[in-house]
């Protein structure tokens, strides 16, 4: 019997059958194998936190014992999900837009003169779809805004106390276009290119006071942005939703849409303990899509 611990004091057994030929063996030992995913006396900041990615991944941290503070701009969305969240009681939420940097910074100056936040999950929707040819100069700067210059002020806002804390992560969830553009998300390429060349430079800077920085890169996960590109694709071509929808899925080696849980899942591994040797890296949760190592 192995005892696979997922969180300090929680262990599962796990029963490993041997075979050998003529005979089968079933072998039962104690061993301790540890991994520590305990996020108990941990506050995160999870922005776009109420649906698809963000909102999976508030709940997955919260699940490992993390105290959550949602942010976003819908405070009737941010409500109802802060009571939809594990252990109730330990959760928040802070509204910003992420259309105005300076909003986000102004109110996350606020938040951090009362409270202190270990993980920094940012997270925020991909700039509208289209040929990069099309794109006029204010797409750029929007999207410029809502990515890479929200991500730096609230950077820039925690990182005193993970400094002094010698702990501290630091997430980003962007897009496999980082690895390999996609078609027909121009200014989104663009802009998710910039965040992970960011978060590179970051991870340099902060590692020596126990901070990670990591990109996760979500390939076709099934979430409003899926099916709004899928429509948008699909209207422009004049093609059936369900002929684009078997386009894209064609590419997938898994053959299938990836879930928001699945892309929260990492997250919340590279926002544990377990994850902290691993720092300055952009990790593709797609089913094998991307073509590039």
């Amino acid at each position: 019997m192995v005892n696979v611990q997922f969180e300090k004091g929680i262990t599962k057994p796990l029963n490993l059958l041997f075979s050998f030929p003529d005979m089968l063996y079933l072998c039962i030992f104690e061993e301790n194998i540890s991994m520590d995913l305990n996020l108990k006396g941990k506050r995160a900041l999870v922005c776009g936190s109420t649906q698809g990615i963000g909102k999976a991944i508030a709940v997955e941290l919260a699940l490992l014992g993390a105290s959550v503070t949602l942010l976003a701009r819908n405070e009737q969305a941010l409500k109802e999900v802060v009571l939809e969240l594990p252990n109730q009681g330990a959760h928040e939420y802070l509204v910003a837009d992420f259309s105005d940097y300076k909003n986000v910074q102004f109110k996350i100056a606020q938040y951090l003169e009362s409270k202190k936040i270990d993980i920094l999950i940012n997270n925020t929707g991909g700039p509208p779809a289209g040929p990069i040819t099309d794109a006029e100069p204010s797409a750029f700067i929007a999207a410029y805004q809502s990515h890479l210059l929200c991500n730096h002020v609230l950077v820039q806002a925690v990182i005193p106390h993970m400094n002094s804390n010698k702990w501290g992560r630091i997430i980003n969830v962007v897009s496999t276009s980082v690895r390999q553009p996609l078609k027909g998300l121009g200014v989104s390429n663009t802009t998710r290119a910039a965040v992970a060349g960011w978060a590179k430079t970051l991870s340099f800077e902060l590692a020596k006071d126990g901070i990670t920085v990591n990109n996760v890169l979500p390939g076709a996960t099934k979430t409003i942005r899926l099916e709004n590109i899928i429509q948008g694709k699909a209207q422009k071509t004049q093609h059936a939703v369900d002929a684009i929808e078997k386009e894209m899925l064609d590419e997938i080696p898994a053959g299938r849409f990836g879930t928001a849980d699945e892309i929260a899942g990492l997250a919340a591994f590279l926002a544990s303990p377990a994850g902290g040797y691993i720092n300055g890296q952009s990790i593709a949760v797609d089913g094998g899509r991307t073509m590039a190592f």
